[in-house]
Parts: structure tokens; C-alpha cells; sequence
């Protein structure tokens, strides 16, 4: 069930890039929100999209005059903290594509001025929403697993050269497999065992170069200025520790995306860059490994709940899920693992954060 129907907030994309499509998606279905402009540098990819909405084309200056409520920003991370500052200026919610900025230091102040302005600030990953994390985090809270003592999340792939067209910005300063890809691990973890306070890491770039695989520019070859493996060691405020293994220079591997053990049992977690997915338990004394079913989030879930989520936190008062004090921390803790790995040593977080309320049972947004 999804509850009352409300008033739907008014969309204005900034952003009409690759991962634009699947927001377009979801959000066309999405009764919580509508979308009314789109802005790109390039005027024909924002057309395409502002014509899947019936929206209009606006620059950013006449976007951020007009009536949208929410300011949805998937730029390049790069100019994430630059368009959300001058959206909250205006006076509009804001929901950041991850990471929430490229420092902590930006993130802080985006966060700042989202408090001082009375807007609210979202920011992905919302796959954590969806009923696979959701089905895991209900299972830890009701016990399953007795008391959480540790977690390993491992994310490896050869790299995003070989599919995607203009590859270059993963692999420069504020990118990567941790800055691209952990966030949707360490949020989950977040959700899961909850904040982190202390980290450690480790780092290499096996490759000085890499080849574009597709598109227009196939066969380029370009400079890697950024380390492509990343491993780290968490300790989370609960005691329990993580294990983080992010890397772009795996070609295949047999390992688990998450899996979190406990004193009574053990708990799969399904892909964290996907909404669902099987959720799988080990119980202490047990022979196998049970599927759970999918027990809580939000159902068929796709980019873009997280707004939704935001437009209902809106309405009713509450909190939103995908919000600004996960999202810093997150980054905080990738910072500080990518500062461990260099100076060889133990860093303390600054920022802390509450997990998130859960999705209570399963929820049909599009009801």
C-alpha cells in the first residue's frame, strides 16, 4: 500500500546524462512527484528528456526562478556542491546524484546552508530503500542474526572503460571505485550496522593507462590519475567491523556483494547498486541458506524513490530517508579511508549520523 495520495512536488532536473534515464523512469510513475523542467548543457539530450516529462528546457538561472520545488541535481560530482548551493539560495529542496560533493569539506557546507536556508537536502544512493537492504536491515533488527559483529562488502569489476563512452572522470581525483561505487556499500552498511567511527585502508593503481571499449572515442587511451583498488577496514560505533574491498581491477571473483555475520547467524545481502534481490539467512546450527522473501522497502523500486521518499518526508513531517546526514558521513568515511591508505594509520570520524528509520513492510509507491 502507498498511502494517501498528496500533492505531487515539482521536479526540475539538472543533468540530462547517462544515468538520467533510469530517474526518467521512475519518476514517470512516481505520483509523489512530477517533473517540470530539465537543464543541460547540451540542448538536445535535455529535450529528449524534458520531452519524456512535458516539461520544459530552461537554463539554470530561469530554472531555479521558476516554480520547481525540488532541484534534482546528476551532473558530474564535480559541480554536484556548486548547483546545490545555488538551489538552496533559491529557496528549492535539493536531491544530490551520490557522492554528495567531492570533499567533506564541501559537503559540509552544503549541508550548512541547506539547515540555514529551512530546505530540505536528499542525496543518493536510494537503492538502499528498495526490499533488498530494507529485507536484510529487518532481519538484523529483529534479531536474526543475534548481535552483529562484523560485515564484509566487496565491489570488483575491470573498470567502466569498457562501456562507458567518456570514462576519463573515474579514474581522476574524485573518482575511483570508493568515491563511484561506495557509497552504495558503506550506506548500506550504515543502515545495516549503523555509523562508523574509526578507519584504515589500503590503496594501489595497477595500470597507468586505460582503453576506451565503446562509443565514439573506442580505442583512446587515456591516464589513470587516481588509485583503481581500495581496501578498508571499518569500525562501527556498535563495535562491530567492516571489511571494504573496492576495486577496477578485477577481471572476475566469486565473492559476496555484502554478507554480515552475528552471533546467532549469517545474513546475504543482495547487490547494493540494485533495489531487490534475494536476501538469504544462516542461522547458527543450521545446514543451508534460507531465502527471507522480500519482507520490507519500497517495492519495484527504481533511481529516483529517494525524492519520493523526500516529497512524503515533506508532507508529513518527518525525516527523509536518503538524507543529508547519512550521505556527509558516507563521504566522510571514504575520505578518511583514502587518507588512511596514504598515510599508513587509523583516522577518527568527525561526523556521526542516526540510521535512517526502515521502510515499514513492503510499500507500493505507485499505489
Amino acid at each position: 500500500m502507498g498511502g494517501p495520495v498528496r500533492s505531487a512536488l515539482r521536479v526540475g532536473i539538472v543533468g540530462a546524462g547517462n544515468i538520467s534515464g533510469q530517474y526518467s523512469a521512475s519518476l514517470a510513475r512516481l505520483p509523489q512527484l512530477q517533473v517540470t523542467a530539465v537543464c543541460d548543457l547540451d540542448t538536445e539530450r535535455a529535450t529528449a528528456l524534458a520531452s519524456a516529462h512535458d516539461a520544459r528546457v530552461l537554463a539554470l538561472p530561469e530554472l531555479l526562478e521558476s516554480d520547481v520545488d525540488v532541484v534534482l541535481v546528476l551532473t558530474l560530482p564535480a559541480s554536484h556542491a556548486d548547483v546545490g548551493h545555488a538551489a538552496i539560495a533559491a529557496g528549492k529542496h535539493v536531491y544530490v546524484e551520490k557522492p554528495l560533493a567531492t570533499s567533506v569539506a564541501q559537503g559540509r557546507e552544503l549541508v550548512k546552508a541547506a539547515a540555514e536556508a529551512g530546505v530540505r537536502l536528499g542525496c543518493a544512493p536510494d537503492t538502499v530503500l528498495g526490499t533488498g537492504v530494507q529485507t536484510a536491515r529487518a532481519a538484523v533488527d529483529a534479531g536474526r542474526i543475534g548481535r552483529p559483529h562484523a560485515a564484509t562488502a566487496f565491489m570488483t569489476t575491470p573498470g567502466h572503460e569498457r562501456w562507458h563512452p567518456n570514462p576519463d572522470f573515474y579514474y581522476q581525483p574524485g573518482g575511483g571505485p570508493l568515491l563511484d561505487m561506495g557509497p552504495y556499500y558503506l550506506t548500506s552498511l550504515v543502515h545495516l550496522l549503523g555509523p562508523v567511527v574509526s578507519v584504515t585502508g589500503a590503496s594501489s593503481r595497477p595500470q597507468a593507462t586505460r582503453t576506451i571499449g565503446s562509443g565514439p572515442r573506442a580505442g583512446e587511451t587515456f591516464d589513470v590519475d587516481t588509485d583503481s583498488t581500495v581496501v578498508g577496514i571499518l569500525q562501527h560505533a556498535s563495535g562491530a567491523l567492516s571489511t571494504l574491498v573496492m576495486t577496477f581491477d578485477v577481471w572476475a571473483a566469486r565473492l559476496p556483494r555484502i554478507e554480515v555475520h552475528g552471533t546467532e547467524g549469517s545474513l546475504s545481502v543482495p547487490d547494493p547498486n540494485m533495489f531487490d534481490g534475494a536476501v538469504e539467512l544462516f542461522p547458527a546450527g543450521g545446514t543451508e541458506w534460507a531465502d527471507l522473501g522480500a519482507t520490507a522497502g519500497y517495492l519495484d523500486a527504481g533511481r529516483g524513490y529517494g525524492v519520493a521518499d523526500l516529497a512524503l518526508a515533506v508532507a508529513d513531517g518527518r525525516a527523509h530517508r536518503a538524507g543529508d546526514e547519512i550521505a556527509l558521513h558516507v563521504l566522510e568515511v571514504m575520505e578518511a579511508v583514502a587518507q588512511a591508505a596514504e598515510s599508513r594509520s587509523w583516522i577518527d570520524l568527525t561526523t556521526t549520523c542516526e540510521r535512517p528509520e526502515p521502510v515499514p513492510g513492503v510499500v507500493d509507491l505507485t499505489a
